[in-house]
């Protein structure tokens, strides 16, 4: 079965994470290493990463996948707000080195009132200028495709490309969220359209590029640019389409991460159990 998890809560600290998806049955963890809607944080203590890899040890949960800090703008045109977002992606970078994380995702951002290709080069000088002279050993960064709100790039796997290929040093790779594909005009909803999406994402970034999967439901209707994420097989692309998704054999050796709304106790591990019933229903029926 392929891993599995979901954004996990750090209330209570970033180990509780990992115990959180051990507790849920999870493989897999995504997290926040900080606040994720401020630009300042405490920097991590010994005592705190010494406990996360212990944890993580413990659990055996893996991979481990930060996601960026939701303010950062890699291609954003004001100066002061570029320069801001290089600085705390820099220090996204270096928490996720600390704790050993597999993998860090990042928005590619909003080139607002510029060009695309522009806000595509801005993100790329960003990110190299984020990652100037530090090693990144096994972390690896990952550009997500976006819904395309407003003036967000990433909408296109296009855009993906050319920020991988104007980053060679980095060796970055993409992670694949659904709910923003289907917002942005990719159809998964039937075989055709999935398959036609796949040969797209294989030809602009190849599928071995792209090791997590963020597995969202849409409540925003088909090319509508909106990002909103559902709950899995409840919005519009639907369980049929889902599971079709969660069996695609380019994605076997991905991680598949929910990020599903939190309207009750119960939703994180009904979600993840849609999840595996796919997967399993899938192996059922190729077997």
């Amino acid at each position: 079965m392929p891993r599995i998890g979901f954004h996990a809560p750090i209330a209570g600290g970033l180990h509780k994470a990992l115990l959180r998806a051990q507790e849920l049955g999870c493989t897999a963890v995504q997290i926040f290493s900080r606040n994720p809607r401020g630009w300042t944080a405490r920097p991590l203590s010994a005592e705190e990463v010494a406990l996360f890899h212990q944890t993580r040890e413990e659990t055996g949960i893996d991979p481990v996948v930060i996601h960026a800090n939701y303010l950062i703008n890699l291609a954003a045109t004001d100066d002061a707000v570029r320069d801001r977002s290089i600085a705390a992606f820099r220090e996204e970078v270096e928490r996720g080195i600390l704790l050993g994380a597999d993998y860090i995702v990042v928005h590619p951002g909003s080139a607002r009132g510029a060009r695309e290709e522009d806000g595509i080069e801005t993100c790329a000088a960003s990110l190299r200028a984020a990652c100037q002279g530090l090693k990144l050993g096994s972390l690896r960064i990952l550009v997500e495709n976006t819904a395309g709100q407003g003036d967000c790039i990433g909408h296109r796997f296009e855009h993906l490309h050319r920020i991988i290929e104007l980053c060679p040093e980095l060796e970055l790779g993409a992670c694949f969220d659904t709910a923003h594909a289907f917002a942005a005009g990719y159809e998964l909803r039937d075989e055709r359209g999935l398959k036609q999406t796949m040969r797209e994402l294989e030809r602009a970034v190849g599928t071995k590029n792209v090791p997590v999967v963020h597995f969202n439901d849409s409540k925003a209707p088909f090319a509508s640019r909106v990002d909103r994420h559902w709950h899995i097989g409840e919005g519009q692309i639907g369980a049929e389409a889902m599971r079709r998704i969660a069996c695609e054999r380019k994605f076997r050796n991905a991680a598949f991460l929910i990020e599903t709304p939190q309207d009750g106790p119960e939703d994180d591990a009904r979600n993840l159990g849609a999840l595996r019933s796919f997967i399993c229903d899938g192996k059922a029926r190729s077997a």
